[in-house]
This record gives structure tokens, sequence and C-alpha cells, in this order.
């Protein structure tokens, strides 16, 4: 027994090669040029010496496949099966005539070695998508029905299959497999294709939300997906079966989920919220096809759509399979697997040992650089505030990843011993004296650095100013309210707009805003100083989308109670938990490495959304967090005064609600 393989070293190849090998026979593998270390892991994977797995070096566009003749003339007589899995397929590829040479015209080619070489049987790895987006059921016999090609690979599957069927002169099988994932057992896949797509957004739900939390999705049509382990047994077996000639089958699951289903399971592997109500796509269809059509071609829906896809590393082509229209019956490929135990396994049975796989091996993220260095290395990064406190740690940090750090304060004396720090250390650091509360400063700053080091490349807006006094106190200081705004809010601006200019000369740039936690929780007392970043945050917020095609982004940080020197006037923060400053400057780096909108803690996050859902309930947990705290001799104008230790019930609502300013 002999055997010919094309694309034996793809995903499905590969697999088939461990069936075939199990046969007695030699087995010739078409290679290409530069190709030859792939043949000798497969020898070593399936255990197979050069006298049984021979590599035969050819070109698929190529005539007869550049088999040379003097090879053909060997091969001449002794191919039992040769099988054809060679082919491209890449939804989301825009080179219609490669994929037209290679899937149709490397078919040909295919069938003329073949014939040539005097196999006796001749087997074509085709796909469901030859009958394009047929609506109904598609049976194993059909062929001509083949309807809508809407994707430029279905059309090239159908094609190379008329070759097969109106060209070959040799007895053919022909085999349709489903949207073939990894291995049922191990989850092993080499390329992403099908529900792979979806993960992400899985993986990022699963991250964001609790596992119970139910969630809307869609319906969608029946996806036929298949493991590739049941593929290749299953064409291993059909081949090799007795009066099957002239037949194609379906490797095919007998009973697919929907879309929506298929979702579900795969959530489940991720410990990812569940879609519990699922919307029926075809409800969409109550709006008049031209009129869906129009508004899906506008050029801001389309951005959006794009955008959105984008995000999640969904290519658009995709959405074709969200409400797939065809199902496909496989009576006669059950018929022929009879006596094989063969069966397609449940995809509910193996979907964990799929998503493992993925998010061990195959997730995007995990080819990212994370690092600190990868985001800094060689960088601008200019950061307020940095003579003390989170500045410095971030400085600190920044500066022994490579980064170039910029430490901007008023005090001299305190900027200087942070840079010998640094530079002890063997980074590097610069200084420039600024009061970032005096606008016309914060243009002299901006100005300087671009001077000197061509523009900013990440700027960190850390200096602030807070103020911990109740509002009944405050009716004759009102300028606490301007200094805290002049600081948080105008020269943090101010710096932003200093900054961007060079960002968008540049192409790239990054903001980050130290905002608090105050935002999301709105607490007592400190009226002026979360107003004040609140103010930033929503600057941040309407500035983000201005600049996301340029490259720029804006992050920001709603920052827990630190240990610092700002908030050592409270006596009561002795007495409560809080972050070390370089907790905080670690928030920061993430920021720096991740870029996303908003960095908080989840504390911080569930004190926005109570708010939101039960506003009277959280006014009142407010409003006693307002009586269990007094305020600062300090801020009564009574510094003299010694302040009393908090109460233990003081002390267990602060740890409760541990990082919350009060």
């Amino acid at each position: 027994m002999a055997y010919f393989v094309t694309g034996a070293t793809g995903f499905i190849g590969g697999y088939l090669l461990e069936h075939l090998a199990k046969r007695k026979g030699t087995i010739y593998v078409l290679t290409r040029k530069g190709s030859e270390r792939k043949i000798d892991t497969l020898r070593k994977r399936l255990g197979l010496g050069k006298d049984r797995l021979i590599a035969v070096k050819g070109d698929l566009l190529k005539p007869k496949m550049g088999v040379t003749p003097s090879v053909q003339k060997k091969l001449a007589g002794d191919i039992d099966h040769f099988f054809h899995l060679a082919a491209i397929y890449d939804i989301s590829s825009t080179d219609d005539e490669l994929q037209v040479r290679t899937n149709v015209d490397g078919t040909r080619e295919a069938v003329a070695l073949a014939e040539k070489i005097g196999a006796k049987k001749f087997h074509h790895v085709s796909s469901i998508a030859a009958a394009g987006l047929y609506r109904g059921y598609w049976r194993e016999d059909m062929f001509e029905e083949a309807e809508r090609y809407d994707q430029p690979y279905f059309r090239t599957k159908h094609d190379s299959e008329a070759v097969v069927r109106y060209e070959c002169n040799i007895p053919y099988r022909i085999y349709r497999p489903g949207i073939v994932i990894g291995h049922s057992k191990t989850g092993q896949i080499d390329k992403l294709d099908g529900p792979y797509y979806l993960f992400k957004l899985l993986q990022r739900l699963r991250d964001a939300l609790p596992s119970w939390m139910p969630l809307i999705g869609i319906e969608g049509g029946r996806l036929n997906i298949v493991p590739v382990d049941y593929v290749a047994e299953a064409m291993a077996f059909l081949s090799h079966k007795r009066g099957l000639d002239g037949q194609c089958f379906h490797l095919t699951d007998p009973e697919p989920l929907r879309a929506g289903e298929i979702l579900n399971v795969f959530a489940k592997a991720a410990h990812a919220p569940r879609f519990a109500m699922r919307v029926d796509y075809r409800l969409v269809n109550v709006v008049p096809k031209g009129i869906r059509d129009s508004l899906l071609h506008l050029p801001p829906v389309r951005r959006i759509i794009d955008g959105i896809l984008q995000d999640l590393g969904i290519p658009r082509q995709m959405l074709t399979y969200i409400n797939y229209p065809t199902k496909f019956d496989s009576r006669d490929t059950q018929k022929a697997l009879e006596g094989s135990k063969l069966e397609c396994p449940r995809i509910e049975n193996y979907a964990s040992a799929i998503w493992d796989y993925w998010e061990r091996n195959l997730d995007p993220d995990l080819h990212r650089d994370r690092t600190l260095a990868g985001a800094v290395g060689g960088k601008v990064v200019l950061i307020t505030g940095a003579s003390s406190g989170i500045g410095k740690a971030a400085a600190v940090h920044v500066a022994k990843a490579g980064g170039k750090a910029i430490l901007v304060a008023r005090s001299l004396d305190k900027l200087q011993s942070v840079k010998a720090e640094i530079e002890a250390k063997g980074g590097e650091a610069y200084i420039y004296q600024a009061d970032v509360s005096d606008l016309e400063s914060c243009d002299e700053l901006t100005r300087n650095v671009a001077k000197d080091h061509g523009g900013i490349d990440v700027l960190i807006n850390n200096a602030g100013r807070s103020i911990r006094r109740s509002v009944s106190l405050s009716y004759d200081r009102f300028h606490d309210y301007e200094r805290t705004m002049q600081l948080n809010y105008f020269g943090a601006v101010r710096m932003i707009m200093g900054s961007l200019p060079h960002m968008e000369a540049n192409g790239s740039g990054h903001v980050i805003n130290i905002s608090s936690i105050g935002v999301l929780a709105s607490s007592p007392r400190f009226s002026a100083y979360v107003a004040s970043k609140a103010a930033l945050d929503a600057f941040s917020r309407c500035a983000r989308p201005e600049f996301l095609d340029k490259n720029i982004f804006f992050t920001t940080i709603n920052m827990p109670l630190v240990r610092t020197p700002m908030i050592g006037p409270t006596k009561l923060y002795d007495h409560v938990p809080t972050l070390s400053p370089d907790d905080a400057a670690e928030m920061i780096c993430r920021a720096i490495v991740e870029r996303p909108r908003r960095v908080a803690t989840k504390l911080g996050i569930f004190a926005q959304v109570l708010t939101a859902i039960t506003p009277r309930t959280t006014d009142i947990v407010y409003n006693t967090a307002y009586k269990l705290f007094s305020d600062s001799s300090a801020a009564k104008g009574d510094e003299k005064s010694v302040e009393k230790k908090p109460s233990t019930e003081a002390v267990a609502f602060a740890a409760l609600m541990r990082g919350i300013h009060w």
C-alpha cells in the first residue's frame, strides 16, 4: 500500500498521517522547498523513518504540482491512494486571485499528477463551504444547487470540487468537513477559525463580570463544528472502505447547535457569564433588506462596527456565520461509518479542552509584549508630582524599565534626590522644576521638554491637591475649591494641551490622569477634591474618541487611598488600611502597558454600580460614614486641639470599605 498526500504538514493532514501510518505502506508527501524541517518533525511525531515517510519536492501552483518527470516515473503505478488536502483557507483574505490559483488550479494540477502517475483512487478534501449560503438542508448528493457565494473561499471550494467531479478520470471520493476545530481530547489546533474568534469576547466578559450574571445574546443559525480527530479518523476509514467511489461525505455534526448555544457552551468552559436570553436574529428581517443594507454601509456605521470587531479580533466576514442558513444532512456518511464505532463527539463534552488549549497557547494577548520595558523603553515619560509618594514610585519603575523619566515638581531639592536615586540604579532621569497650578509654568515646561527631548510620549498627571472638609465648614472658604480646581483640573488640562501637538506629530501618545476612587464613590467631605477630579475624568472621556484614530490614548486611574504626605494632616488615616506608593505605581505601570480607558479597583466599580442601581441606599451608607468620621482639627480651623481616635465601629467600617476616602 502506498499513499501520496498534499497538505500533509497542515492541520488535518498531520492527523490523517497518524492513521495512515498505522497501516502498512509508504507515504509520499508533497513538500515545498524550505519545508524539509516540517517533514522531519512529522517523522519524529509519527515514529516513521525516511523509508516510510518520503518527501517529494514540488509546488502546488506549478504544472503537475512541480513534481519532476523522473519522480513521476518512479511513482508510476505505485500509488494506491492520492489524498489532496492542500488549500488556502482564510475568510479574511482579500487576495481572491491567490485563493483561486491555490484551491482551484492547484486541485486541477493534483488531478493531473494523480492521473499521470496512475493513482488508483483520488481523495479530495473539500468543505461544507462548497454549498455557499444555501437555505435549507444540503444533502451529500447535492452540488449544482449551491448558491450565494458571499465569500471568495466558498466559490473556490465549490469550483475545486467541480474539477474533481468533471475532470478527474480516476475513481474519486470527496469529503466535506464542517468547521474544523481542535482535537477533542487535547484541544490542539494550529490555526484559529470559527468559534475561536469569539473567545476574546468571552474572556473579556469573564474578566469584567461575575459568572452568574445573565446576558442577552443572539440565537443565530446552526453552526456545524467538528473536532479534527473525528475528521481525520473518518477520512482514513472511509477512504479504505470498498464500494464508495464517486460519493461525497459530510464529516459534520448530525445535531449541530445554534450560534447562541455554542457561545454558551464555550462561556461555560471559560467560566464566563452566559447568554440567558437569546434574541432570534430573524427579528431584524422586519426592516426591509434595502434599508438594512443602506444603514450598514453608511461610513459611520461601518466604522463603528469595524472598530468593535477589530478590538475583539473578529474578522468582519465572521458575521456571515452568525445566521448561517445551511443544515447539512450526513445520513450517507453515518451509514458508511457503521461498524467503525466512529461518531462525532458532542461539543459540550470537549469544549473545555478547546478553551484550555486556546487560552494557554493561542490567545493573541499571550504574544503581546506586556512588559513595562516594552512600553516605555527609550520613550519620554513625564510625571508631575514626582518628588515624593506615588509620582516618585512611578518614576523609579519607569526609569528602571528603560524609560526617560522626566521628573516635575516644585521642590528642586527633592527632585534632585529622586534623580540621584534613579541614576544610582542605572536609570535615566531629568528634572524640571515647575508649578503645575501656574498655567504659564505648564506652558514653559512642555516647551522645554519638547525642545530637549522632542516631545512627550507618556504624560502622567499625578500632581494634585486634596482637601478633606465638610461643605458646612467651607462656606467662607470658596478659595479651597478654586485652588483645588486650579491644580487638579486646569493645570492637568494645560499639561495635556501642551503635550498633544507633539503626540499628534509623532503619531502616538498616552495621557494618564491620576483621579480618585472618590469620583466613583462620591465620598462625603471631599466635594472640592472629587469635583476637580470628576472634571478631569469628563475631559478624558470626551478627548479619548477625538484622538483614537491618531493612536493617542487617555487613561483615568481612580486611585484608592494611598499612604502619601498628602493624607498626613488627616490623623484618621493612621488607623485605616491604605495602599503603599509602590502599589499605586504598579497600577500606573499596568495602565502604561495596557492603555485602558480606566483603571479602578473592584470596590470602586462596585460603588459606582451600587449608586446607579440603589441611589437611596447608597446615600444612607455614605451618610452613615459621614457621621462615623469627623472633620480633622485642621478642617475645623483648630489645629491645636487633639483629635480623638476613631471608634471601633469607624475602624471596622473603613476596613470594610478599604481604599475609599472617608
